[in-house]
């Protein structure tokens, strides 16, 4: 299992094109330094009025397929 840890800071206007399907991915840089890009639909359950602000997990398996976004405080 590999995991992940980054900030991420999206506005309301920004989630809207990646929840509407008009962005595929979502590409961040994490803690390490390595940038990283997963399917942008996994990041819906976190979007609110404010847009998606935070501290996340993102956990891959072994072949580097999505687990999970956890928001983490």
């Amino acid at each position: 299992m590999h995991e992940y840890y980054f900030y991420m800071d999206l506005s309301h206007e920004q989630c809207m094109a990646y929840y509407h399907g008009h962005v595929e991915f979502i590409q961040v840089v994490e803690d390490g330094g390595k940038r990283i890009r997963f399917p942008a639909h996994h990041i819906r359950r976190h979007v609110s009025t404010l847009g998606v602000r935070g501290r996340f997990r993102l956990l891959l398996d072994e072949n580097n397929r999505f687990v999970a976004l956890e928001k983490v405080v």
